[in-house]
Formats: C-alpha cells, sequence, structure tokens
C-alpha cells in the first residue's frame, strides 16, 4: 500500500443563486455534494463524468480557488480547507494546476520568463533575476521548448507549446501533487499524445502525483492507475484502472464505459442508450441521483440515497443493486 497524500472528506460545494430586488438566495447549485475519496503518493488518480457532474469544480475547492460548502481536504495530514490563507500560501506551493485551455490560462502581456518565473516571486522573492531566469530555462528544456523562447510572448506559440509553458508553470515550486484539468480536451489530436507522453514521463522523473480530469475515456483509461466517476455531483464509482474497465458495477459507469469505441476491426459490444437529460444540480432527485436514467431502478432507488461503500478490495459503488 502507497503513502497516502490526499483525502478529501465529505467534500460539498454549493454556489447560491440570488434573484429579486435584494438579491435574496433563492438556492443553491450543488455543483459538489459530499464527495470523499484518498489519493496515493505517485499515483494518478482520474476523475471522469459529464460535462456539470462536478469534476472541475471539486479540483478547483482542493487547491481553494473555489471555497467549499462544507468538508475537509487532508493534505499530508493538514486540512487545508480550515488553514488561515497566509498559512496556506505557504502549503500552495506544494499543489500546482494545469487548466484546460492553454490560450486563456497565459497572460497575453507577460513574457515567458514572467509567466514561469512567477511563483518564485511569490514563494522565493529574494532569489535574483540570473537564477530565475536560469530556472526557468532549465523548465522549457524539461518540456521540450528552446530555451531561447522565454523571451516571446503566448501568442507567438501553437497550442500544444502553450499548454508545455503551462506544465512548466506547474512544475516550477517542485510540486508533490498536480492537478490537470483536462490538459489535452483542446489541443488537435495529433498534439495530444505528445502531452500525454509529456506528463508520463515527468511523473516518472520527478515522482509527481496527478489527479487527471478528462472526458476522454480512452486517455483516462491509458493514464490513470485509480478512476473515479462522477455524476451530478456524487462520485459514484471508483477502482482500479483495469477493474472498473474490465468490471464495471455501476449502471451509469456501464453506459459511459459503453460508448468507448472499440479499435478490433468486427468488435461489437452492447451500446447502453441513457434516456433523457441529466437532472438540474439546483434540484436534484430524490434517493439516487441516477434513478431517472436507470434501467435498473426500484423503488428504494426513489427514496433512498445509496451510501457509498466497498463491494470488493478497493472497488467502491454507490448503489442499492449491489446490496440485492
Amino acid at each position: 500500500m502507497k503513502d497516502k497524500l490526499l483525502e478529501v472528506r465529505g467534500l460539498k460545494t454549493y454556489f447560491p443563486i440570488t434573484g429579486g430586488m435584494f438579491g435574496a438566495t433563492k438556492g443553491y447549485v450543488k455543483a459538489v455534494d459530499d464527495v470523499s475519496f484518498q489519493v496515493f503518493k505517485g499515483e494518478t488518480l482520474g476523475l471522469v463524468g459529464e460535462s456539470g457532474c462536478g469534476k472541475s469544480t471539486t479540483a478547483r475547492t482542493i487547491l481553494r480557488l473555489v471555497e467549499p460548502t462544507a468538508g475537509s481536504v487532508i493534505f499530508e495530514d493538514k486540512d487545508i480547507l480550515s488553514m488561515p490563507r497566509k498559512e496556506f500560501v505557504k502549503l500552495r506551493r506544494e499543489m500546482q494546476m494545469i487548466f484546460q485551455d492553454p490560450y486563456s490560462s497565459l497572460n497575453p502581456r507577460k513574457m515567458v520568463r514572467d509567466i514561469i518565473g512567477q511563483p518564485f516571486k511569490i514563494h522565493q522573492p529574494k532569489m535574483s533575476n540570473k537564477d530565475r531566469e536560469d530556472i526557468v530555462k532549465g523548465l522549457l528544456k524539461v518540456v521540450g521548448l528552446d530555451p531561447s523562447h522565454l523571451i516571446r510572448y503566448p501568442h507567438e506559440f501553437s497550442g500544444g507549446q502553450r499548454q508545455r509553458i503551462g506544465i512548466a508553470r506547474a512544475l516550477a515550486l517542485n510540486p508533490k501533487l498536480i492537478i490537470a484539468d483536462e490538459p489535452v480536451s483542446a489541443l488537435d489530436v495529433s498534439i495530444q499524445s505528445q502531452i500525454l507522453n509529456l506528463l508520463n514521463e515527468l511523473q516518472q522523473e520527478f515522482n509527481l502525483t496527478y489527479i487527471f480530469i478528462a472526458h476522454n475515456l480512452s486517455v483516462v483509461k491509458h493514464l490513470s492507475d485509480r478512476v473515479g466517476v462522477m455524476y451530478l455531483g456524487k462520485l459514484v464509482e471508483l477502482s482500479t484502472s483495469d477493474e472498473i474497465y474490465s468490471y464495471p458495477l455501476h449502471p451509469y459507469t456501464k453506459a459511459l464505459f459503453s460508448a468507448i469505441p472499440i479499435p478490433k476491426v468486427g468488435a461489437k459490444k452492447e451500446s447502453i442508450i441513457l434516456e433523457g437529460d441529466v437532472p438540474s444540480p439546483q434540484n436534484p432527485p430524490n434517493g439516487c441521483r441516477f434513478h431517472t436514467r436507470c434501467r435498473y431502478c426500484m423503488k428504494i432507488c426513489k427514496e433512498e440515497e445509496p451510501a457509498f461503500k466497498q463491494v470488493a478490495r478497493g472497488h467502491y459503488v454507490a448503489c442499492h443493486l449491489m446490496n440485492r
């Protein structure tokens, strides 16, 4: 068993809905609703699910880019959500993020040397300009860019090159945890594999731990050690990559994975088509949130929320079918 780096416990992130003359709160969007999981040192935990299921909000809440409504995030035995902001800033260098859109995540008015060097100005303000520039050149080499690029602006690079700059910025302070929020979804298919291979190589070289968020299920399978499946703000299944792709247990996971193309000529598998639309996170259904689209829906599914529990070694599922 690997050492635990991060533990998320009962995480909730609700966004208030206001309206009227005085801006009264009329309800809440329950973007993340009671999510719990662990991340171990050196592994990649993949998070998958439909758009709006809460993956990115979970990631941003872990890093306190969004403040939580309830719950705790334990990073190396420290609850970072209850820390004073000044104390958290010191710990923040250990946790970095690679954003989805390389076109909007880089300041267009700053040169590459300033973008990658910014973390040092914040966390190591006494570092000389020469030392900072030397480190930036080294980081550019690590991510496959020429050191001479440090005096260029973001608009002078392609999408793949911009994402490499974003990766270099995330690596600057030697973090232990990197959250990659769909880092290749905005890139051409021909470039995606290069970035994924780079992330894999960097993980081996620097002993990094990843939380990898993506829509592409094949990419998640290739890159992740364990995979968590989210639906409407809830984690519905979590297991090792091999286990969950070979033996998915939750009906939503089965439907999701049935959409993965089979590369073999003539190979066939059942395609599960989900009926209806994803319910609103403002007013989620009672009981199991998936019951409105589930072909196996029972009476208890409409009345009682299933517990997220272990049904096999390392395999967790939230489904009443597992109790039958």
